[in-house]
């Protein structure tokens, strides 16, 4: 028995130390695209990975471009749509939280999330697109990351570099030229507001752009000027 003991404390002990250097890795990544720029996400991979059992040859659609190259206009769309309390919130929306599980309860089933732009970019850069509490939890510490060291402005550069707007494509400049032949800094008060709606679900929406989310958009683009851009 006190053998047995001995071995249990030992393999808690070394889970816990991989708990931790794992973080430890996570936040060196963290403190790292503080300054540079991330050339590919979690989510890249996975969605580069699947493409690439179709076609061996498949790429994805990235283009990086700096924060003042990227229209005001999406900038103010992604917040009106995703996020609107960004600039003021610590990484969590808790009344958004709160509004989403009150959502999925009454509707027995997991179909809103209450996510907020730290939050997505924390998954999209570290996670997967799978739901579990392990999941959330682990976003939760890497949210807390990137706000504690992050500027509010480079938190917003990076996911709208970095986050899915159609099958391979990724970023602002990618879904700028994939649905409107233009780049990301042309993009007006429209085609933003229709950009930024896709986002919940960019896969599905690039192959059918329903009236019902182009009535979402219209509403988007009516709140606009009210967003706060960092």
């Amino acid at each position: 028995m006190k053998t047995l003991a001995l071995w249990t404390r030992r393999a808690l002990l070394a889970l816990i130390l991989l708990i931790v250097l794992w973080h430890l890795w996570l936040l060196g990544w963290v403190m790292w695209w503080k300054w540079a720029n991330p050339s590919e996400t979690s989510f890249m991979a996975i969605r580069l990975s699947e493409l690439r059992q179709k076609d061996p040859k498949a790429q994805l659609r990235h283009q990086w471009q700096p924060y003042e190259r990227i229209s005001l206009q999406l900038k103010r769309a992604v917040i009106a749509a995703e996020d609107d309390t960004f600039v003021d919130h610590d990484g969590f929306d808790w009344n958004g939280i709160q509004k989403a599980m009150e959502k999925n309860q009454k509707k027995g089933k997991a179909v809103a999330g209450g996510s907020t732009i730290s939050q997505q970019l924390a998954k999209n850069l570290f996670l997967s697109p799978s739901r579990s509490y392990v999941r959330k939890a682990q976003e939760a510490v890497i949210t807390l990351m990137i706000e504690t060291l992050w500027s509010k402005r480079r938190i917003l550069e990076v996911y709208l570099n970095s986050v899915e707007w159609g099958s391979g494509i990724f970023g602002a400049e990618a879904a700028a030229r994939r649905y409107y032949s233009i780049g990301a800094a042309q993009l007006g008060a429209e085609q933003a507001a229709r950009l930024a709606v896709m986002l919940p679900n960019p896969r599905k929406y690039e192959k059918s752009f329903s009236a019902r989310l182009a009535a979402h958009a219209a509403r988007v683009q009516g709140r606009m000027h009210y967003s706060e851009v960092p």
